[in-house]
């Protein structure tokens, strides 16, 4: 793995928690059936690990992993709350899965390769570890493909950081251009390649995303490596900062993010 940019911050828990198997995974939802094997890699807090466990119900199952042991208390806690008896979790590299060839019928990952080592390696791994004419699914966002209003410029120097930051870590944050070539690389042939987006445009949604923003610049992994690494000065951040609150404060800001999306036959 490389050194995750985001971090968990609650700040970062914030917006994953967020994330739905309906607003993250459509572009799967329809493949899947009840009695399906499924493993979730980079399950983060579970909400979306939880609505797949509901979907393959009844007689599935699904193992969710993470890299980071301490976010798996929170995943667990949620399947928990929503009474699933079908999900464990457990650490993992998606380099190396510790999984017998051939388990699973289906393997997703959700903004997961964009930050790893290796992506192919990374896809290579999901492919082994699904059975034969299964599906590995992957969704990873493309900043460069971000787009929002107001132009305000220090947007423009969160996104400018961001991309520095990383990159400095080995991550690769256009990740969503890239899903299909990264796919024929890992040796699929049938791939089904779709994009869809988060559009954020309503007062809830700005308040979510411009206030979840305006913390992570200051206190995440981001803004640690931003300060340590001499990216950005405290000044620079509170002026991202600000300007974050400022768009989520417009009644015309609206944002976009950018994903692409792979649908795989092992």
């Amino acid at each position: 793995m490389t050194a995750y940019t985001h971090g968990h911050h609650e700040s970062v828990l914030r917006s994953h928690r967020w994330r739905t198997a309906r607003n993250s995974a459509v572009y799967l939802i329809g493949h899947l059936r009840p009695g399906m094997r499924l493993l979730d890699v980079g399950c983060g807090p579970g909400t979306i690990t939880a609505d797949l466990a509901e979907l393959v119900s009844p007689g599935g199952h699904v193992t969710a992993v993470d890299a980071a042991a301490d976010v798996l208390e929170s995943a667990a806690a949620v399947a928990a709350e929503r009474g699933l008896r079908n999900v464990e979790f457990g650490t993992a590299d998606v380099h190396a899965l510790e999984f017998p060839d051939d388990t699973f019928d289906v393997v997703h990952a959700h903004q997961v390769l964009q930050h790893v080592a290796d992506p192919v390696r990374s896809l290579r791994e999901m492919r082994r570890v699904c059975r034969p004419g299964g599906i590995v699914a992957a969704r990873e966002s493309d900043y460069h493909g971000f787009t929002w209003y107001p132009q305000l410029p220090a947007l423009d120097e969160w996104m400018a950081l961001y991309q520095r930051c990383a990159r400095a870590n080995g991550g690769e944050p256009d990740a969503g251009r890239r899903m299909p070539a990264w796919a024929r690389a890992a040796g699929f042939t049938e791939i089904t390649a779709s994009s869809s987006t988060w559009c954020h445009a309503d007062d809830a949604d700005r308040a979510h995303w411009g206030g979840m923003w305006a913390d992570r610049i200051l206190q995440s992994a981001l803004a640690e490596q931003a300060r340590r690494d001499g990216y950005a000065t405290e000044d620079d951040l509170r002026r991202i900062s600000d300007a974050w609150r400022t768009w989520s404060a417009d009644p015309d800001g609206w944002l976009a993010v950018l994903h692409g999306e792979v649908i795989c036959r092992a």
